[in-house]
């Protein structure tokens, strides 16, 4: 069944977990020497692992939980907590830093054609809370349409994240030091109001109440 206020509470919980903003100096910082078309592979080739590996946990990370013995309730209430806890990175300003540091190592580290995959894929891309919200939004979604539509949701999400890596350096002139802030901020509010209602979700459906 089409439920659109399900489909945009997922879209606004993906990207807002995801931060395409916030992302983008980033991606410039870890690309830095690379020409705009080496940018572009690297983008394409990012955007697309971290796409299949939350397609794999929005088609399969129910089932893992439910081998693990670990119930959607429980799991709702632990991703609920985990997504807090982002936002209150984002809104105290510690994710990026967190980010900034896990890229500085990534380059110092692996060489620059696999950066792709480690850091931008995995993890700063399909990080923990975006697995988290993605397994959390497939137990929303238990059907084979709800779940083709999640994967959708998913795609549609990849491509705008892509999109904001391909324009990151005009991106981060226009916003600039305090208008990434500001966003950041009131990101990280809408993330808290979503994750409380995870929590409350799980709450609800651990104690059936």
């Amino acid at each position: 069944m089409f439920n659109v206020d399900l489909l945009v509470n997922a879209l606004t919980t993906l990207l807002v977990t995801l931060d395409p903003p916030g992302l983008a100096p980033i991606f410039l910082s870890l690309t830095v020497g690379l020409n705009r078309q080496e940018r572009f592979q690297v983008a394409t080739r990012g955007s697309l692992i971290a796409f299949f590996i939350l397609a794999a946990f929005a088609l399969f990370g129910d089932g893992i939980l439910g081998l693990l013995g670990i119930s959607i309730g429980a799991f709702r209430i632990a991703g609920g907590l985990l997504l807090f806890w982002i936002s209150f990175e984002m809104i105290f300003e510690r994710r990026q830093e967190r980010k900034e540091k896990t890229g500085e190592t990534a380059v110092t580290k692996d060489h620059i054609h696999n950066i792709a995959v480690f850091p931008l894929a995995l993890p700063l891309i399909a990080g923990p809370g975006a697995i988290s919200a993605t397994i959390l939004l497939g137990s929303s979604l238990p059907s084979v349409i709800g779940r083709a539509q999640l994967l959708i949701v998913i795609a549609a999400s990849m491509a705008l994240l892509f999109l904001a890596l391909v324009i990151a350096d005009r991106i981060d002139r226009f916003l600039g030091v305090t208008g990434r802030a500001i966003l950041t901020r009131l990101l990280g509010v809408i993330l808290a109001a979503l994750a409380v209602q995870f929590v409350v979700d799980g709450v609800r459906s651990a104690f059936q109440v």
